[in-house]
């Protein structure tokens, strides 16, 4: 049977040494190396390499790896400075391990968070391009109407961000709750647009980031199970995939726009300069 081979740049992905774009940096400077030897661009390892980033044997760490979906309680803020916030994220869940909040929930907001030491896939989840759904339960403080709804799935312009909201998903629950799912995640975003149409949000509780579910009690966590992180970095992969042929689809039409010059149209005559050329003819 034929051994399995893997790009350099997607191993040192897999592992969770860096991204695929970092790892081609380090290639290219020279600074990785397969059994000792400065590889080209492209080469590809299989499981008995010894793959070294300047000099240090690179192993499996993505499975040592630490994922877990916390529920985080109204009152906690998202940060890993310990010493300025005494209500900090960190000391709250006072895991064994180093591990910091993927993206944010405000203060006065409760919900799903993902903790983890995985700076890799911090990195893809938190690239807004990606679009990752986040799905909120909003409770408001009067009746919510029919206009209420169409203008939030359509988006909402916000002056102080000087941004309109992506298009998204707004149902109705009760009179006063709803639920929405955002593909973006703006600072404060469902706040800001409840306020833009002078509702104010009661409570905001987060119960899911693309294929995970708050199934936790408050102030708990849980490891994700292997299939939901299995599916989550196959989402991951697809969505960078997308967001990186963007990048060159962009980069590829700025050079096409470089490249064209301008017409050159010669300077016009001014009446004066036509009727001195006209007496001189």
């Amino acid at each position: 049977m034929e051994e399995q081979l893997t790009r350099l740049n997607k191993y040192l992905s897999e592992v969770g040494y860096c991204s695929r774009r970092e790892a081609d940096k380090l290639i290219d400077a020279g600074r990785v190396t397969i059994n000792g030897e400065v590889p080209e661009m492209g080469t590809k390892v299989k499981k008995t390499d010894v793959v070294q980033v300047d000099g240090e044997t690179i192993t499996n760490r993505k499975e040592d790896f630490v994922y877990l979906a916390f529920h985080k309680p109204v009152g906690i803020v998202c940060t890993t400075d310990t010493g300025v916030e005494k209500d900090n994220i960190i000391d709250f869940i006072n895991y064994p391990e180093r591990i910091f909040p993927i993206g944010r929930l405000d203060k006065p907001s409760e919900g799903l968070i993902f903790m983890t030491n995985d700076g890799d896939i911090v990195n893809k989840i938190l690239r807004a391009s990606n679009n990752h759904e986040k799905e909120y339960v909003v409770t408001v403080d009067k009746p919510i109407s029919q206009t209420f709804l169409e203008r939030m799935s359509k988006g909402i312009y916000l002056e102080d961000l000087d941004k309109t909201t992506k298009p998204c998903i707004v149902k109705k629950i009760n009179s006063t709750t709803f639920k929405i799912i955002l593909t973006q995640g703006l600072n404060r975003q469902i706040r800001r647009m409840c306020d833009y149409l002078n509702y104010e949000v009661l409570t905001l509780k987060r119960i899911r980031i693309m294929n995970i579910e708050l199934d936790v009690p408050v102030g708990a966590y849980r490891e994700f199970t292997k299939d939901e992180l299995k599916t989550l970095n196959e989402l991951l992969e697809a969505s960078t995939k997308t967001h990186e042929s963007k990048l060159v689809e962009r980069e590829g039409r700025t050079l096409t726009k470089k490249q064209i010059k301008p017409k050159t149209e010669e300077p016009k005559e001014s009446r004066s300069t036509r009727r001195i050329n006209r007496r001189r003819d």
